[in-house]
């Protein structure tokens, strides 16, 4: 799935749309986003050693994690955080990197939904996280 078809799942546009493709292989979401360098949250952070902030990372995760949920995503529904837990940061992400996120769906009672999932660079383990959203809206 490249970047139009998930802006059809998702509401994320411009710079908050930090996925470049996601597919659903066997039940894990699959997700990658290459760092250009020139993103809004890498001018201050920081300027002479720019890494992907944590909080990035984390929404980098839970964009490719929304493909599982593309048959709940209609009708102007939103997917917002309610929680992160057991979260791991062990290896820093920088401009030119490629991430690839495995995540997936470990328990669901709609609108709520509980997930887990990586960020990898290559073989190297970037970001561990558990976090769950809720589907908001109309």
């Amino acid at each position: 799935m490249d970047r139009n078809e998930i802006m059809q799942i998702l509401p994320h546009r411009d710079n908050m749309l930090l996925i470049d493709d996601v597919d659903d292989i066997d039940g894990t979401a699959v997700g990658h986003y290459t760092v250009k360098g020139d993103e809004f949250f890498l001018k201050g952070h920081f300027p002479d050693n720019p890494i992907v902030p944590g909080v990035i990372l984390c929404e980098i995760l839970a964009q490719s994690a929304c493909v599982l949920l593309k048959d709940a995503m209609h009708g102007g529904k939103l997917p917002v955080y309610t929680g992160l837990n057991n979260v791991k940061f062990r290896s820093p992400v920088t401009v030119g990197d490629t991430v690839e996120t495995r995540c997936r769906i470990k328990r669901a009672k709609h609108p709520f939904y509980f997930a887990e999932g990586t960020v990898t660079v290559g073989e190297r383990l970037c970001v561990s996280a558990e976090f769950s959203f809720c589907i908001t809206g109309e």
